[in-house]
């Protein structure tokens, strides 16, 4: 079985290239196709000789990550792609651009097991973790189709990050590595629905990235109602996994609280998240939820979400109404792989 080239790391590369005996610069020469000019093909790689181009074609793969479909926004810009890997799995990404730059959000699994009730990307469970290299070809694509370069990058798409926690941290350490796109890590955000001992491990790495907790819930019995995962960790736990994040890498944790009318955006859920959010150096980000069709929730108006963010700014939360980005394509997280997946059940049954 080939070797998936890609999700070697700098060092890791070196050490290959030595065990077939190659010098050491060899490596660095590959690792730059790889990770600088974005190479899908050991062909491309002209400044090696033609035999070790044989020989890497012969025990390594570069795992593609192939385009399958690209929506672009009218109003804004936004695009929605969505990739085909190796075995035929799709995921999605999204391209979102702001004056301060392009940031892509990516996947990190094909599918996803935690079962929030209110997203399309858990629709069908989790087919399977994506490797380093498969995150990693994303970005690389999504720069080669637009010709733009990337400075900020969000791990919010299909999946949960933490439940793939080895190959995240990898990944991480090679989009920020100094050899690679060298991107920084605090322009790397990371959202988890809460599994409370990866969030622990993950303040031990000594990173400087955004850690993002999908909250949606005021309170724990509010929390299990939508997300599968409270069964397993308590609103307290998960909190103080947070604020552990918080004292041992000083970076402001992002609270992310999906805004269902009737069900989380009354009165009450603002002052309960009053008093959860009040004594903790954070942000939160509401988002009013996009209508999936295979389930009943109901987005609130723009005067209602404008009226519960009102009344946390008054209690002295620092809050934000996450701007839409893309609403005119399948903007909304698993929407557009979602779609192709029916498209595909309706082919076969024909």
């Amino acid at each position: 079985m080939k070797k998936d080239i890609r999700s070697f790391g700098y060092d890791e590369l070196k050490t290959e290239m030595e065990h077939m005996g190659e010098k050491p610069f060899r490596s660095k020469q590959i690792y730059e196709w790889l990770h600088v000019k974005l190479a899908d093909r050991f062909e491309e790689m002209t400044n090696l000789s033609l035999k070790l181009r044989e020989r890497l074609e012969a025990e390594y793969i570069i795992l593609p990550v192939q385009m399958e479909e690209r929506q672009i926004s009218k109003l804004d810009g936004t695009n929605k792609f969505l990739f085909r890997l190796h075995d035929g799995n799709m995921i999605e990404s999204v391209l979102m651009k702001y004056k301060h730059g392009n940031s892509v959000c990516i996947s990190s699994q094909a599918g996803c097991r935690m079962g929030c009730a209110f997203c399309a990307s858990t629709i069908g469970g989790l087919k399977r973790n994506l490797a380093p290299s498969e995150m990693l070809g994303q970005i690389y694509q999504i720069q080669k189709i637009t010709g733009e370069r990337v400075s900020n990058v969000v791990v919010m798409g299909t999946g949960e990050p933490l439940d793939n926690y080895d190959n995240f941290v990898k990944f991480v350490r090679m989009l920020t590595d100094e050899h690679g796109l060298h991107i920084s890590q605090r322009n790397v955000t990371v959202s988890t629905c809460g599994i409370v001992p990866n969030m622990l491990r993950l303040a031990d790495e000594g990173f400087q990235i955004t850690l993002a907790l999908s909250l949606h819930g005021s309170t724990q019995e509010k929390r299990r109602r939508l997300m599968p995962v409270a069964n397993k960790y308590d609103l307290s736990e998960v909190l103080a996994a947070c604020d552990s994040y918080f004292a041992k890498t000083g970076r402001r944790v992002t609270f992310e609280y999906s805004l269902v009318h009737g069900v989380n955006d009354r009165d009450e859920d603002a002052r309960e998240l009053t008093a959860v959010l009040k004594p903790r150096n954070c942000h939160l980000n509401l988002i009013p939820v996009n209508p999936v069709r295979e389930r009943e929730f109901v987005r609130p108006s723009r005067e209602n979400a404008l009226n519960f963010k009102n009344k946390l700014e008054k209690s002295g939360i620092n809050v934000t109404i996450r701007r839409e980005m893309g609403s005119d394509i399948d903007g909304a997280c698993g929407q557009l792989r979602r779609r192709y997946a029916e498209e595909e059940d309706s082919m076969d049954r024909i």
